[in-house]
C-alpha cells in the first residue's frame, strides 16, 4: 500500500468518526470511539436525536403521563409519613416513597423535562446550529407544559375526589408547606444539585443494561432525603397548596417555579451536560491527533 493510501484511508477513518462541524457522528461504531465517556455520549446523542425529532402530539402526551405518574412520589411520601406518626427518624423513610414516581416514569419512558437537560441536549452541544437550537427549545417547551399539565390534573384529581383519608389530606399538604418554607435562594440552589444529580443518572443508565432500579432508586432517594427542589414532582405538592387555598398563584411562580426550574438547568445543563462534553471533546481532540 502506498504511503498516500495510508494516509487518505487515516482521513476517511477520522472522518467517520468527526467532522468539522460534528463532535461525534452518530454513525460512528462504538469500537471506533478513544473512551467509555465517548460510548456513553454517543449513546445520549442517538437517543436524545430520535426525542428531538418526535412529532409534537407524542411528546405532549408523554409528557402529561409522566407528570401524572410522577405524582405518586409524593402520595407514597404522603402515605408513609402517616403510616409513620411521631417517628425521629421517618425522613429516612419516606423518603423512598419520593422514588416511586422516577421509577414509574423513567422505566415506562415518559417524558420528563429534567432528563432532558442531559439527553436532549447532547445534540445541540455535538452540533450546534441555530436549528438544532429550536429542536431544543420545541421539546423542553413542550415537555414541561406537558408535565405541569399532568401535575396539576393529579394536583385537582386528589384534592375534589375522596380517595384519601383527612389524614392523607393533611400530609400533601404538610409536604407541600415544607417546600415553601426554602426562599427563593434556596430553591435555586437546592434545584442546581437536584438537577445535576438526576443528569448524572441519565449518564449512569445509559451505560448499564442490569441494576437500573437500584440506581435510580438510590440517586432519587438522595434528592429526597437532602430535600432538595424538583420542578416537576415539587410542583405536584405546590399545585395542591394552591387548589387548596393555602398559597396565591404568584407565590407558584416565585419563589418556587422560576428559581427551581432555572437551578434545574443548571445543575443538569449548564454544570454535567458542558462539563461531560468538554470531556469528550478532549478525548476526541487527542484521538485524531
Amino acid at each position: 500500500m502506498k504511503l498516500s493510501d495510508k494516509h487518505n484511508n487515516t482521513i476517511n477513518h477520522e472522518q467517520k468518526i468527526v467532522d468539522e462541524d460534528e463532535l461525534i457522528s452518530m454513525d460512528t461504531e462504538e469500537e471506533q470511539l478513544p473512551s467509555k465517556s465517548a460510548v456513553i455520549y454517543q449513546r445520549i446523542l442517538l437517543e436524545g436525536d430520535h426525542e428531538l425529532n418526535r412529532p409534537s402530539g407524542a411528546l405532549i402526551l408523554s409528557a402529561v403521563a409522566a407528570g401524572l405518574t410522577v405524582s405518586s412520589s409524593m402520595i407514597s411520601k404522603a402515605f408513609l409519613q402517616v403510616a409513620l406518626p411521631g417517628f425521629a427518624y421517618s425522613h429516612l423513610i419516606t423518603s423512598f416513597g419520593y422514588t416511586v414516581g422516577f421509577v414509574l416514569v423513567i422505566l415506562a419512558k415518559q417524558q420528563l423535562f429534567t432528563e432532558n437537560t442531559v439527553t436532549a441536549v447532547i445534540p445541540l452541544m455535538s452540533r450546534r446550529s441555530w436549528h438544532n437550537l429550536f429542536r431544543l427549545m420545541r421539546l423542553w417547551g413542550l415537555v414541561l407544559l406537558g408535565n405541569l399539565l399532568g401535575t396539576f390534573s393529579m394536583a385537582l384529581a386528589l384534592f375534589y375526589l375522596p380517595a384519601f383519608s383527612n389524614e392523607v389530606d393533611m400530609a400533601f399538604v404538610s409536604l407541600g408547606q415544607q417546600v415553601m418554607q426554602n426562599s427563593a435562594s434556596e430553591m435555586f440552589n437546592k434545584g442546581i444539585f437536584s438537577g445535576w444529580l438526576i443528569a448524572t443518572m441519565v449518564w449512569i443508565l445509559a451505560n448499564i443494561k442490569n441494576n437500573q432500579l437500584i440506581i435510580i432508586i438510590l440517586i432519587t432517594y438522595f434528592i429526597s432525603l437532602a430535600d432538595f427542589t424538583h420542578i416537576v414532582v415539587g410542583s405536584t405538592e405546590i399545585f395542591y397548596l394552591y387548589i387548596a387555598g393555602k398559597i396565591s398563584f404568584m407565590q407558584i411562580i416565585y419563589p418556587f417555579a422560576i428559581p427551581v426550574l432555572l437551578g434545574n438547568i443548571v445543575g443538569g445543563t449548564l454544570i454535567f451536560t458542558i462539563l461531560s462534553h468538554i470531556q469528550v471533546r478532549s478525548d476526541m481532540t487527542n484521538f485524531i491527533k
